[in-house]
């Protein structure tokens, strides 16, 4: 059957299937080779896009406004202190407007609710380009890196993320993973374990598509056998004053080279959804490396973003 996400907002992979999440990698790899042969689209010509922005970002205000020039699109920032988003003006009065005015909009900032009401009330398409819980945009280029590395199957593979187990890259991670048949492991103090319920979801969904997702305390355990190693920075945007706290609980977690050769394996690869704290989260040898994939990464943003874009309301 063949898959179409016209008119879809994009705002978990949880809404996603299995089928509709290759589709997704398969088009950017598509919009990734014509981009490198020097082809410029049409597919959203005629489109404008709402870039809405609460929180600070490099990649994702890159990538998306990259993304719509690249294909033809008109991008328009919108700042914190550009509109009245949840503060002057209700959430559903910005989304009618601004969804009688843009193609598509996408969301940056603090609260998943915030995005789910954009997407309720704006009848345009709406994108998630992270919130506290959920990261889905990154997700798919960290897959995409996956997939030119291990080929286009990624079911089986094993993706081991060491630090905050309960933050916005690991329940994306862990949703993603779960999805795709892939074991998903996290190495994490106990305190910083996943949320209970969301991981008992995601080990439901693993179980059916043949993947699993297992809980470390010890990152020794946890990378052996590992395809990719990934981690993030230890405090989130908005946690600033826990940073002596989080330092200390997440020290063990150190994404090092003795950490990276535990997995056993020599084709296993580094992964990080920048920006980088070196020699905290992890050793700047580590991520100087050659099997360090993170600017693979980065790049993956635009054309995994592009293909989100293309696919929900682009002119096909």
């Amino acid at each position: 059957m063949p898959v179409n996400l016209k008119g879809k907002s994009f705002l978990t992979l949880m809404d996603f299937s299995k089928d509709e999440i290759y589709y997704l990698l398969d088009l950017a790899a598509d919009l990734k080779a014509k981009k490198r042969a020097g082809i410029r689209g049409n597919a959203l010509q005629g489109k404008n896009i709402a870039l809405l922005f609460e929180k600070a970002s490099t990649r994702t205000r890159c990538a998306f406004t990259v993304a719509c020039i690249d294909e033809g699109a008109h991008p328009e920032f919108l700042g914190k202190n550009d509109i009245h988003l949840g503060g002057k003006e209700d959430v559903k009065d910005t989304a009618r407007v601004l969804g009688r005015m843009f193609d598509g909009i996408e969301y940056r900032g603090f609260k998943q609710s915030m995005v789910e009401e954009l997407a309720e009330y704006a009848g345009v398409p709406v994108w998630n380009g992270l919130t506290d819980v959920d990261h889905p945009t990154q997700i798919l280029a960290d897959f995409l890196t996956i997939q030119e590395n291990f080929g286009r199957i990624l079911k089986g593979l094993r993706l081991v993320y060491c630090g905050d187990g309960r933050n916005n890259m690991s329940n994306a991670l862990m949703i993603g993973c779960a999805k795709l048949g892939m074991h998903y492991v996290i190495a994490s103090p106990a305190s910083l374990f996943p949320e209970a319920a969301l991981l008992e979801q995601c080990r439901t969904i693993a179980a059916a598509s043949g993947g699993s997702v297992t809980v470390f305390e010890d990152p020794f355990e946890a990378v052996k056998g590992a395809d990719a190693v990934y981690t993030d920075v230890w405090v989130s945007m908005g946690e600033e004053e826990k940073k002596k706290e989080r330092e200390a609980l997440l020290r063990p977690y150190q994404v090092s080279m003795d950490l990276m050769k535990a997995s056993g394996k020599d084709e296993t690869i580094f992964l990080h959804c920048l920006p980088a704290v070196k020699e905290q989260e992890v050793t700047e040898e580590v991520f100087e490396a050659p099997f360090s994939k993170v600017f693979d990464e980065a790049e993956n943003r635009m054309h995994t973003i592009k293909a989100v874009m293309v696919a929900t309301i682009g002119n096909q």
